[in-house]
């Protein structure tokens, strides 16, 4: 047992070497909970957010190829359009990225407004994942959509050569990727808060087994803990790199 000792705020450029991009193909999650295990606070995750944990948010952004989230999230959450800092925008570039990452919504039934600013107004052309058999013309507008089968979500993504994907939820998306053992990271961030009964957990929907995670570094940013948890594999490390 080792106590967690406060050393000197960290730049943006620490933080990238805390977060490097693997060397292959990697799906990270990003959540931050109450204390007690609660994913948001009358109906919104921002409540239990904090300066630095929206640090490490835009950090995991600018080291993304996509951002997944379900269309649930995007509607609850008022999602933007996917912005960065020119200081950010400028290091994809040294990099060989674009810009931005693209942004990558999962809507089983299309129940998408394409006037959302998150799809009409993006950077990138987003995808929209999808198991309907839905033609929405007004959508294919605005994003590609791409259809996706037995709950493989990320073949379609990593067809396009976006290898790095970052998940902003919600808890049942997360929970379907749990069950298709594809969660390779979990990049949580603690609330010093409870909340309480009732509030929801980071995951929901089907039951799925336990996997094995390790800590690869602990964070403290005033009072709110930002944890990164690996994957355990039995003989293959990933050892990360500054860009991939």
């Amino acid at each position: 047992m080792k106590e967690l000792v406060t050393g000197p705020d960290l730049d943006d450029e620490t933080l990238i070497a805390h977060y490097a991009r693997p060397a292959r193909p990697t799906l990270r999650v990003s959540f931050v909970s109450s204390a007690d295990g609660a994913m948001e606070i009358d109906g919104l995750s921002t409540a239990l957010s904090g300066a630095d944990d929206k640090r490490v948010f835009g950090v995991l952004r600018m080291l993304a190829d996509a951002v997944l989230v379900g269309a649930g999230t995007l509607r609850r959450e008022n999602y933007r359009p996917i912005r960065l800092s020119p200081p950010r925008v400028a290091w994809r570039r040294a990099h060989g990225l674009p810009d931005v990452p693209t942004l990558v919504a999962v809507s089983h039934s299309l129940d998408l407004d394409p006037a959302m600013p998150a799809l009409a107004d993006a950077p990138v052309r987003p995808i929209i994942l999808t198991s309907s058999g839905a033609h929405r013309p007004d959508l294919l507008r605005v994003a590609d959509v791409v259809r996706f089968e037995d709950q493989d979500l990320l073949s379609p993504v990593r067809a396009r050569a976006l290898d790095q994907i970052l998940c902003e939820g919600g808890p049942r998306l997360f929970g379907t990727l749990l069950a298709a053992d594809a969660v390779d990271e979990l990049c949580l961030t603690v609330a010093p808060v409870l909340a309480g009964a009732g509030a929801s957990r980071i995951t929901a929907g089907p039951v799925s087994p336990p996997r094995d995670m390790r800590p690869a570094h602990v964070l403290r940013g005033g009072d709110h803990l930002m944890v990164r948890y690996v994957r355990r594999h039995p003989s293959v490390d990933r050892a990360p790199t500054g860009c991939g």
